[in-house]
């Protein structure tokens, strides 16, 4: 049988592959399917490992602090964060980066996203209100880190565009129930 002639893969089905112990995961391109979980998740953890790569290859991580929206029925990420960094120079050379959501009870998600600056002076402004207007701990008054508002040279927006979403849990775990996986 040729790869043409073999069946394709209806939206939500098991991933393949043998992970032991865990189920294999639980695959949807259907947003709506995971997104109260996700929301809940990313709004009680708040912040989470970004890793980048440098221009040799070697990645690098910080903690940070992501917001998010849902737009056209896809998951919109936005990270409030110093513009002229060694991230930014990371960036520059490689726009892909990979969050890790954890806590002490082990409710996991993992975020693979492409990252753009959003620079446009009305885009750092909607975000800034964001920020500002999102109840806490997600929210948060940006002026804290960035007296000079949302127009000053050292504040910046980075937009994430994920394509991989994966929600996973030791309870879930211990119960046999696979993680859950939304693909762009």
């Amino acid at each position: 049988m040729t790869q043409e002639d073999a069946p394709q893969r209806p939206p939500t089905q098991s991933l393949p592959g043998d992970r032991g112990s865990v189920p294999d995961a639980v695959e949807t391109r259907d947003f709506a399917e995971v997104e109260p979980e996700f929301m809940r998740r990313v709004g009680r953890i708040v912040w989470c490992t970004v890793a980048t790569v440098d221009r040799q290859g070697r990645p690098r991580t910080r903690i940070l602090h992501p917001i998010w929206e849902v737009a056209a029925d896809v998951p919109v990420g936005y990270i409030a964060t110093g513009r002229h960094s060694l991230k930014e120079k990371h960036l520059a050379g490689n726009p892909y980066v990979s969050l890790t959501y954890w806590d002490a009870v082990h409710e996991q998600v993992y975020v693979d996203a492409q990252s753009e600056w959003a620079d446009a002076p009305a885009y750092r402004q909607r975000i800034w209100d964001l920020y500002k207007r999102t109840p806490p701990p997600l929210g948060y008054d940006p002026a804290i880190i960035w007296p000079g508002g949302p127009l000053a040279d050292d504040f910046g927006v980075l937009r994430l565009m994920p394509w991989r979403i994966e929600l996973w849990s030791l309870a879930a775990l211990m119960q046999s129930k696979p993680p859950q996986i939304w693909r762009a």
